[in-house]
């Protein structure tokens, strides 16, 4: 199994870099990530917030499937009015 030994946010092209411990790399592009998952401005702003944080958690989420899944439990909208 690889191992990242490298992952940052590269502004200029708007990618989540990966470098493996293989020598193989992987480009995100966050701008299409963000079109097709993100409903609202508070997701956006969740994956805004991992983006320029922490890189290699937004990259397993994405490479792993698992980011609507998290978009949808970490910005549920609950009414104060219940």
């Amino acid at each position: 199994m690889r191992k990242p030994i490298s992952c940052q946010f590269n502004i200029d092209t708007a990618c989540v870099e990966l470098l493996f411990d293989d020598g193989s790399r992987i480009s995100i592009d966050c701008t299409a990530v963000e079109n097709e998952v993100a409903d609202n401005r508070f997701q956006r702003s969740e994956l805004d917030y991992l983006i320029y944080n922490d890189p290699l958690a937004y990259a397993d989420l994405v490479l792993n499937g698992d980011l609507e899944a998290y978009l949808k439990a970490v910005t549920e909208y609950k009414s104060l009015d219940s």
